[in-house]
């Protein structure tokens, strides 16, 4: 179960050297699939799987705690995402791209940063 972090994780690396190269594709690709069921439910069931993975995988990880807390907030979050509804979901994605389109260099590098933490914890 742990290989499925890892290739999280090795995703993540890989959006946030995509996002640093080019991130002006990433963003448009996001845009223009906004309004599509399919991001909207994307959305969630990545954040459940990865938090109920992260949470059951926890204790043979480098960061037991840390790992298990991000679990709960992946779990969080999906469960928000499930209760906002449709077209709150794409208001808030809207509005994410318009607050991240300046600054998609920075969440490539945060991405990065994310994906190494989530290796490291697993290998």
């Amino acid at each position: 179960m742990s290989i499925l972090i890892i290739v999280f994780g090795l995703l993540m690396l890989l959006a946030g050297m995509s996002l640093i190269t080019n991130p002006e594709f990433i963003i448009r690709v996001l845009r223009e699939n906004a309004d599509k069921l399919w991001l909207h439910i994307g959305a969630v069931v990545v954040r459940l799987l990865l938090g109920a993975l992260l949470i059951y995988q926890a204790s043979v990880s480098k960061f037991p705690v840390t790992v298990e807390v991000i679990g709960w907030i992946a779990i969080f979050a999906a469960i928000v995402f499930t209760i906002i509804g449709r077209n709150n979901f794409k208001h808030l994605i809207s509005r994410a791209f318009s607050l991240v389109e300046p600054f998609g260099r920075i969440g490539g590098v945060l991405a990065i940063c994310f994906g190494s933490f989530l290796i490291y914890a697993f290998v």
